[in-house]
């Protein structure tokens, strides 16, 4: 998460503080929103062991959902 939450403040110029409750809330809302097996990914993809496979994963996911392959 500390990646995503660099990333924020670095495309916003946003303080790394704000940054990460903007994280923290976008997360929030996808766990809320999204179908629970793809939400139950989101704690792995960010906790950075096999973040590049799970970010993979929750893609193709979400491409699903959205109707494309």
């Amino acid at each position: 998460m500390d990646q995503l939450v660099k990333l924020v403040s670095q495309k916003t110029g946003l303080s790394e503080e704000m940054s990460r409750m903007a994280v923290q809330v976008v997360i929030g809302f996808l766990k809320e929103k999204l179908p629970a097996p793809i939400a139950g990914q989101i704690d792995s993809v960010l906790g950075g062991a096999g973040a590049a496979k799970g970010v993979q994963d929750l893609a193709k996911g979400l491409g699903g959902i959205l109707g494309k392959k």
